[in-house]
């Protein structure tokens, strides 16, 4: 508003677009730091001996926990949507950097980026260190969770305080916000529209419209992590890039039907489990304790049947195992799923990270299942199970879309891609809603036996 007037359009979306590229470029550059933090940790512990692969990431979700539930003080019950954040002043009280309020959920990284779309103003900012110090014990040691959640909840939180601390900047508040989180996850995969197409379908999620003043902010927050990748020639996250297209067309669709199908339904179902996982009502000791021992399960299966290192980290391991290892699609389906579940445990545990890159790993695995027996090369099914992965278990199948063209490859092997994304998001939206179902049924059984 302009002396009581409204601003043309014009001049909006180029406020918001100034907006979107200094969030993009303050909350780009910490969630990089961040995000090299845990990959340097990651890359000490992987050279240690094959035990410590398997005990450290215990060790580093129960310091996530201590410092979320020992330190972090309030209740850990999460909300449709937030509260306005208490913001604090210049130094402002401490004990407002550490206290969760009832309406955030604790390790919950894109529940608060969903819910404060429209509302940035509302993220809790304040919080962000005490999250970090989770994440990097977190991802950082070693358990089967991601950093793209991370880098969007790290770039969220620096830009939505950049707009709060500064009077300058605080009508700039919501395009700084949008621009750190679009930026930052562009800067972590090397794609513009990845990090854009990310925040617009989380944004999507609570049916925030699609104004010209956010999709500027989004653009630029995604140009301007693309840019810092490059600038600083950033290896953050490996993607695999199909080099071999299908030499015939009918076992390319073969291929593409049986890798979405298969890869959407295991993600999605591993998804389902996630939110039940994320929401189950029980004391943090006990989800620790049962959450670490079914980890600690599932990496020495993972361990007997590929190798230790298949079982750490987010998942980049167990690719290059799957790449570089003669093995059977039993053997990578196996994998596939027992990763799926370790991913949970970690989850239930009460780790602090992201499901966006085990999803990646997940999907790049079962969809190397199909490489042999559709007679394509074992890069571009990979490719074709990853992007169809984040289509149906994190339900974003527009960020696959630009995940697919951003990692390029021939032309028809981009298409295949494509194809398992779109029957990859049906099929994970079939799965979950029959999970639901079948979850409502168990439930309602149960309900009538107590009563």
């Amino acid at each position: 508003m302009i002396n009581g007037k409204p601003q043309p359009l014009l001049t909006r979306v180029g406020t918001w677009t100034v907006g979107g590229l200094l969030g993009g470029l303050i909350g780009s550059l910490a969630a990089v730091m961040l995000t090299e933090s845990i990959k340097q940790t990651l890359s000490v512990i992987s050279g240690l001996d094959p035990i410590w692969l398997l005990l450290i990431p215990l060790f580093g979700v129960a310091l996530a926990v201590l410092v979320l539930f020992g330190l972090g003080k309030g209740q850990p019950v999460q909300t449709v949507a937030p509260r306005e954040a208490n913001t604090p002043g210049r130094w402002g009280s401490l004990l407002s950097w550490y206290s969760f309020p009832h309406d955030i959920a604790r390790a919950d990284l894109t529940g608060d980026v969903v819910n404060a779309s429209g509302v940035e103003e509302r993220f809790p900012w304040n919080l962000a260190p005490l999250r970090a110090i989770a994440i990097l014990s977190t991802v950082g040691f070693g358990a089967p969770m991601g950093t793209e959640s991370p880098a969007a909840h790290i770039g969220f939180a620096t830009g939505t305080w950049l707009g709060s601390v500064n009077s300058a900047l605080r009508p700039l508040v919501r395009p700084l916000a949008i621009g750190g989180g679009a930026a930052s996850v562009s800067a972590l995969m090397g794609i513009p529209l990845v990090g854009s197409f990310f925040m617009f379908e989380l944004s999507g999620r609570r049916q925030i419209p699609l104004t010209p003043e956010r999709g500027a902010a989004m653009l630029a927050g995604g140009l301007v992590g693309w840019g810092i990748n490059v600038a600083f020639n950033l290896q953050l996250i490996r993607l695999v890039v199909p080099k071999v297209p299908p030499a015939d067309l009918w076992n390319a669709m073969g291929a593409t039907l049986f890798i979405g199908v298969v890869t959407g339904t295991i993600t999605a179902l591993t998804g389902e489990a996630i939110y039940w996982a994320r929401g189950l009502r029980t004391k943090p000791a006990i989800r620790l304790l049962a959450g670490s021992l079914a980890m600690l399960l599932l990496a020495v299966a993972i361990a007997q049947i590929a190798t230790p290192a298949a079982a750490f980290g987010p998942g980049g391991a167990a690719i290059v195992w799957a790449e570089n290892i003669e093995t059977t699609p039993y053997h990578l389906l196996a994998v596939a799923i027992l990763r799926a579940a370790s991913t949970t445990a970690a989850v239930l545990a009460g780790g602090c990270g992201g499901v966006f890159v085990p999803f990646l790993a997940i999907g790049d695995l079962t969809g190397r299942v199909f490489a042999t027996i559709f007679g394509i090369s074992g890069d571009l099914a990979g490719a074709a199970g990853a992007a169809a992965g984040i289509a149906g278990g994190y339900r974003l199948p527009l960020t696959a879309v630009a995940m697919v063209l951003g990692v390029g490859g021939p032309e028809t092997a981009q298409i295949t891609c494509l194809g398992t994304v779109v029957i990859a998001a049906f099929s994970g939206l079939l799965a979950a809603r029959l999970a639901n179902q079948v979850s409502s049924a168990i439930r309602t059984i149960g309900a009538r036996n107590h009563g």
